[in-house]
């Protein structure tokens, strides 16, 4: 088994289970007061699989703490370090013949994520009490959590969206979270949104760039290394794409002008990378937001 990793930030990170949040995992710097003036950004997250296994991307999540994120999956630790012993889980209820199997996870875990951090903004006694910033709000996920993160779009509080090696199933509506879902949710996207798919070889990437161009209202960008669809979650902090949902979200949620760079003009740091392929529309002027 591997160690958790404290993510190359400049706040080591940390991941527990909290008692408030029976059916989330925290992931966020272990120190912080050490964050002084800096706030933290709230990420919510959906597993690969729509799994309750929340550390089944810790080397990821970890690493986005590190940059000053609350990171919150759903489920519970189920794997790696500080997974107890548990009895064995009830199977999945059985699925009507022909159709996928219940999720393990609902949509909904990711906006009572939202919901519980930013109650613990204002909850004097919280240790979160005052340290995060409600305008730093995104959601996220790998795969089936992608299409929940997609599902929860259009949260007037969410900020930007990254979706890891998934999309719209492009032959219909999908009920592979619980609820049926087809293209139309893209409708809902009030945010810039970035896909980050692993090339021809991920299951998901037709989806991802058929949902890639129909979106024509709100920037889009879809980042392709070619990796599969396992992505690099399990790389040392998350690998190269860890690397590259960490600078979105410091340019869309910080506007931070140095991970602009990756993202914008012709000479932009994904554009001249040789191992990734990126593709945007609507975008802004460079450095902007």
């Amino acid at each position: 088994m591997s160690p958790d990793t404290p993510g190359t930030g400049r706040f080591a990170a940390i991941k527990e289970e909290v008692a408030s949040r029976a059916r989330h995992v925290v992931y966020r710097p272990k120190d912080l007061g050490a964050l002084e003036t800096t706030k933290l950004g709230v990420v919510a997250w959906g597993n690969g699989g729509c799994s309750e296994d929340a550390a089944s991307s810790r080397f990821h999540l970890l690493e986005i703490a590190s940059h000053g994120y609350l990171v919150i999956a759903s489920g519970r630790i189920l794997s790696g370090p500080g997974a107890p012993p548990r009895e064995p889980r009830p199977a999945a209820p059985p699925a009507a013949q022909g159709q996928l199997p219940p999720p393990r996870t609902q949509v909904s875990d990711l906006t009572d994520a939202v919901d519980w951090a930013l109650a613990e903004n204002q909850r004097a006694g919280s240790p979160y009490f005052g340290r995060i910033d409600p305008a730093q709000i995104a959601y996220s996920g790998w795969s089936c959590g992608g299409v929940q993160a997609l599902q929860v779009a259009k949260d007037p509080r969410v900020k930007t969206l990254v979706i890891h090696n998934s999309g719209m199933l492009n032959n219909g509506p999908t009920n592979m979270t619980g609820t049926s879902v087809g293209k139309e949710v893209l409708l809902t996207l009030h945010t810039p949104v970035i896909y980050i798919e692993g090339g021809p070889k991920d299951i998901a990437y037709e989806n991802g760039m058929d949902d890639f161009k129909r979106i024509a209202h709100v920037p889009a960008a879809i980042a392709n290394l070619p990796v599969g669809h396992g992505g690099t979650f399990n790389e040392p902090n998350g690998g190269a794409a860890a690397s590259v949902a960490v600078s979105w979200l410091n340019w869309q949620l910080r506007g931070d002008a140095q991970s602009a760079k990756r993202f914008v003009g012709e000479d932009c740091g994904l554009c001249k990378d040789t191992q990734w392929s990126l593709e945007r529309k609507q975008f802004p002027a460079a450095g902007s937001r």
